[in-house]
Formats: structure tokens, sequence, C-alpha cells
């Protein structure tokens, strides 16, 4: 069995990496992934909707701060902004779309 090395840069990113290929590729994001992952997944393939269903059905921080980006995506900055308080983080109104998706994702992968 193949261990997990903590808060390892390099590990979080080759897994970000094999991730954004993976969306790239497939139809399907892999049913073994976590919900948010999926959410990530399917926000990246354009489909919000689904995205969006997935991240509402999570409860806590990981899942409110998922929920807030796909609203801030959608334009909906009120609402995201009640979400990052939910989720016990900033409010982002100035970093891009990318960057706080590479961000999320990078943090969910690693957990």
């Amino acid at each position: 069995m193949e261990e997990k090395i903590e808060n390892n840069s390099e590990e979080n990113m080759r897994n970000l990496e094999e991730f954004i290929a993976h969306i790239a590729k497939q139809d399907e994001p892999s049913s073994e992934w976590k919900p948010l992952i999926k959410a990530l997944w399917w926000v990246r393939k354009g489909d919000w909707d689904k995205a969006h269903d997935l991240a509402q059905e999570v409860d806590g921080p990981d899942g409110s701060w998922v929920h807030a980006y796909l609203h801030r995506e959608e334009g909906d900055i009120g609402n995201a902004g009640y979400w990052y308080r939910r989720a016990g983080r900033p409010v982002k109104t100035t970093d891009s779309l990318e960057y706080e998706w590479i961000e999320i994702s990078r943090e969910l992968l690693d957990n």
C-alpha cells in the first residue's frame, strides 16, 4: 500500500496535474472520488449544475467553500459571500476563479 506524504507540494502538484489530465481525457469522474472532488471535476467540464448538486449535499467547511466558489463563478457574489463565511474563509473578490479552483483542488486532493 502506497503511503501518502502529507504537505508535500511536489506530491500535491502531481495529484493536481493528474486530476487536470483526467478532466481533459475522461467523460465522467471516477466513481471512487469524494463528492467535492467530483464537483470540482464537473465545474471544470462546464457542468455547473452537476457541480452545485454535489457541493450542496456536503456539510462542513469544505462543502461550503466549494459551494462559495460555485456561486462566485456564477456571478452571485452575495450568495458566495454567505458560503465563504460558513466555510470560515475570507470572501474572495480579487483572486481569479482559476487560481481559486486550483487552491481548492490542491487542498481537497491532499486530504
